[in-house]
């Protein structure tokens, strides 16, 4: 039996259709049957897929006739599959490299679940732009609004509770409803598996016509169901509530139902809501609330009158720059039409989380040597109370905000400011990034759409990017990658990465301090473990048993778990010999804390090279991660370090002191001289003098060469220089 049926109906996409089944039999995992439905042998698409099945035997065609439309073909597929879980892709979507390996993992780690949903990227018909919707946030109701591709479905507990695609055009709403009603056990993967392109003729869906009334017959099948069972209130309460949604976006949409039929679509719909309202049932809030109630009253005229009302609204505030809430937008439409403030600079690090990172260090120098220059930081509210005394802020979205914002001749950060920010004439955005580039980025991610959700639109991505007057780099392979990743107008500053100046200016008092700010006991060798965050993965994994490792290596080291920055799940797990730093605010203190790293593919090694001390990579899933994230160069041939690839393996590592000998030292030797480039302490100070002081080129400092630095001293007698 084989671990995925992956079903494709494939009417009208024989032009298309060689492009899924490679997707499909070219995946890493190959515990696989590929099902293609047919019109017939003999028809364009089942010539394709016959082929495929001389060449391959997990390929095995079924036929079914054009007339049943996609539901029959769909159960046709169904009715022949054997897999434990079953994948439906349309003929003219592809699974993304790694999907069915990623899906794998996440059924295994999700025992018992009958439906798990992931995420789907839309491709322009032109291989343009594309996007990833956002996701269900709630597992319990499987969903009416997410097709039936974006989702792999336990094959035992369909065939028990006898489910079957409705027919209609609408038979993926339908399906959503019945899964709902059987009881499916759902979970979500918050990962990209299939690309689904957008047809340049669109989708017969949202074009005008009768056929819409097929939403109204899969809501009335999905509730009449309902009604002769038990459901709980809870589940009864948020299917209807999903199911009306979708009806009610129908009847508000300007080109759906014909117009002499949308009085006698929107009456249908409202007797449908009376007679299956759930006993107890609230509306929601706001405008789709009161549509809510004009439909339970039957009141179409005003309805009309609302949709109208609200395209009006829609109308008059186009062209206003788009921070949220009409007032705000006001306010800041205002204050872009006042002048500059030369002497202001708004600064922000990882979406407001706090004051960290290179704009935290930027912002210390600035103090220091343009003192005239008023600083804000933006920042989420919940890192307000972790800010430093005497650091100016403003929350994220706040009126100030976008003030300052507006107003601001310095713009700085470590992402990106929200999309509603304009570019002044005048004034000067400075990209500091937050780590060298081993995974793809930026444009260079739309090859890899597992990570697509992480970037968005493409096209807003590089508006973005227009943005940058400046975009900083700690070496020139960044120089080379972001050009790639970001390509743009701006001017790369080679100034080397201003968070990383502590690592050549601090001294062992300050290593001390840190210490034992951390916790870290009096003689013992800390190791810091920094795992990255993994796309295919939905929450934080130490990926390591850290007490058995501790246990291995013996009582002379400690070891620092700190999560990356996208977690909040490795916060609070100290015990005994692991010390949690995942809540510590500066990654710069508790490098400094640390004789040596352990990481996998983490940026974070490239700035703890900067130390020179000893940086063990574990990689137990480099071949995942390199075909779902996609990589800028192979970590394993030209590593900072010694190479582990399984717990036992790590443990030896340090056990026999490998972790610092002369093969070690030479690679990370090696490692330096091309990640370290331009990391010498004074990084923060050449962005000052450059972009705030408006000094000229050869007027910065030059970037001292690397034999002549000199790194904070290790604590640890055993890794020191």
């Amino acid at each position: 039996m084989p671990r995925f049926s992956v079903i494709v109906p494939t009417h009208g996409v024989a032009g298309r259709l060689a492009q899924a089944l490679d997707s499909v039999l070219t995946q890493t995992f190959g515990d696989v049957e590929l099902i293609p439905v047919c019109d017939a042998p003999d028809s364009p698409a089942g010539t394709v897929a016959a082929a495929y099945a001389v060449r391959d035997c997990r390929v095995a065609p079924v036929h079914s006739p054009p007339s049943g439309g996609l539901s029959a073909a769909r159960n046709a597929g169904m009715k022949a599959a054997t897999g434990t879980y079953l994948l439906f892709l349309d003929g003219d979507d592809v699974l993304v490299p790694g999907a069915l390996g990623v899906l794998d993992a996440g059924l295994r780690e999700r025992a018992e679940v009958d439906v798990l949903s992931f995420q789907h990227e839309r491709v322009h018909w032109w291989e343009g732009e594309s996007s990833v919707p956002p996701l269900d946030k709630d597992p319990g109701v499987v969903g009416v609004e997410i097709p039936a591709w974006s989702a792999a479905y336990r094959r035992a507990f369909l065939t028990e509770h006898h489910l079957t695609f409705p027919d209609g055009h609408f038979t993926d709403v339908g399906w959503g409803g019945l899964l709902t009603l059987a009881g499916a056990r759902a979970a979500v993967l918050r990962s990209v598996c299939v690309r689904h392109r957008l047809r340049r003729q669109g989708s017969r869906l949202n074009t005008p016509g009768e056929h819409h009334f097929d939403v109204l017959d899969q809501v009335e099948l999905v509730l009449t169901r309902a009604s002769g069972q038990e459901v709980s209130a809870a589940t009864s309460e948020a299917l209807f509530e999903r199911l009306f949604a979708l009806v009610l976006k129908t009847a508000a949409h300007p080109a759906r139902v014909p117009a002499r039929r949308r009085r006698a679509f929107f009456r249908r719909a409202g007797t449908l809501y009376r007679r299956h309202r759930p006993a107890g049932f609230t509306a929601p809030s706001g405008s789709l609330g009161v549509q809510h109630r004009l439909l339970a009253a039957g009141a179409y005229s005003a309805f009309q009158a609302l949709r109208r009302a609200n395209r009006a609204a829609a109308k008059a505030v186009q062209g206003v720059p788009r921070p949220r809430g009409l007032r705000t937008r006001v306010l800041y439409a205002t204050h872009l039409r006042r002048p500059l403030d030369e002497n202001l600079a708004v600064y922000c690090a990882y979406w407001g989380r706090g004051y960290a990172c290179n704009p935290a260090a930027i912002h210390a120098k600035s103090r220091e040597l343009a003192p005239h220059i008023r600083s804000v930081f933006l920042v989420e509210p919940e890192a307000v109370d972790a800010l430093p005394k005497g650091i100016d802020y403003a929350v994220i979205g706040s009126h100030r905000s976008w003030q300052v914002l507006a107003r601001a001749k310095y713009l700085i950060n470590n992402a990106n400011f929200a999309d509603g920010v304009v570019k002044r004439s005048g004034s000067v955005h400075v990209q500091t990034q937050h780590g060298t580039p081993l995974k793809k980025m930026g444009v260079d991610q739309s090859t890899y759409p597992v990570v697509a959700a992480a970037t968005g639109s493409f096209s807003k991505l590089l508006t973005r990017v227009d943005r940058w007057d400046y975009n900083l780099s700690s070496n020139r392979h960044s120089t080379q990658m972001w050009e790639r990743a970001f390509p743009g107008s701006y001017e790369a500053l080679e100034y080397g990465y201003p968070r990383n100046d502590v690592y050549y200016t601090a001294t062992a008092e300050d290593v001390a301090r840190v210490r034992q700010e951390l916790g870290v006991p009096e003689g013992r060798t800390a190791l810091l473990y920094a795992p990255t965050h993994r796309d295919y993965s939905t929450g934080f994994e130490a990926r390591l048993d850290l007490e058995a490792f501790c246990e291995e290596i013996g009582e002379d080291f400690v070891v620092l778990l700190r999560a990356h920055y996208f977690y909040d799940e490795g916060r609070g797990r100290s015990s005994g010999r692991i010390i949690d730093v995942t809540g510590h605010r500066s990654s710069e203190d508790v490098c400094l804390a640390a004789d040596a790293l352990i990481t996998d593919y983490s940026s974070i090694m490239f700035d703890y090279a900067n130390l020179d001390r000893p940086i063990v990579v574990y990689a137990d899933d480099w071949e995942v991660y390199r075909e779902t994230r996609g990589v800028y160069f192979d970590v394993m041939e030209t590593p900072p370090g010694r190479v582990a690839r399984t717990p036992r393996e790590l443990a030896r590592v340090f056990r026999k002191g490998l972790y610092r000998d002369p093969a070690a030292r030479a690679l990370r030797s090696h490692f330096r001289e091309r990640f370290c480039e331009f990391d010498d302490g004074r990084a923060a100070e050449r962005v000052v003098r450059r972009v705030l002081l408006g000094e000229p080129p050869e007027a910065v400092p030059p970037v001292m060469p690397l034999a002549e630095r000199n790194p904070a001293p290790a604590a640890s007698p055993l890794v020191r220089s």
